[in-house]
């Protein structure tokens, strides 16, 4: 099974266009988002240009929580609190959160398959013991310059970090 990363959108149009047709023209049905969406109406931006489904967080810089929540349930898709998430896809164990809270010593944990998070803007892709540790960069571009997402292979426990 093939899901997209994406985190840090910050409310950048033409980069969640853009970022969601790319996910979309690959055959990718399920995205992951970390967090920092920011508002609402970004929900109606992915659903006009993605037919899959949407699991997201809250990050430290969304706003006007409940109706981004209310949206985001509208199009169909799920927005999880500002906290750390398990998720069971396709036989692993995972774990989503927006900032980064003891990411190594969750890894050397064993507890998890794949630990996701987003918030630094930086790409993190790498292995520690069994656990694949990601963080798909800014989709925003705002901080680096550059664009990014991950596809993640969950037969594989690959991840390929993707410019747009």
């Amino acid at each position: 099974m093939k899901v997209a990363v994406i985190s840090d959108t910050h409310d950048n149009k033409e980069a969640i266009e853009r970022a969601f047709k790319l996910i979309e023209e690959r055959g990718i049905k399920l995205t992951l988002h970390l967090g920092d969406i920011i508002s609402p109406f970004v929900s109606d931006f992915i659903k006009s240009v993605y037919t899959g489904k949407v699991i997201a967080l809250l990050g430290n810089n969304d706003g006007e929580k409940f109706f981004l929540k209310k949206k985001f349930e509208l199009n169909g898709y799920e927005l999880k609190e500002l906290k750390p998430v398990k998720l069971e896809l396709d036989g692993r164990k995972i774990l989503m959160m927006h900032e980064p809270i003891e990411v190594e010593s969750l890894a050397k944990s064993g507890d998890f398959d794949i630990i996701l998070y987003g918030h630094l803007h930086k790409i993190d892709n790498r292995k520690v013991g069994n656990t694949l540790i990601l963080n798909p960069g800014e989709a925003c571009g705002y901080l680096t310059g550059k664009r990014t997402l991950a596809n993640l292979d969950l037969d594989e426990m690959k991840a390929e970090v993707v410019e747009f």
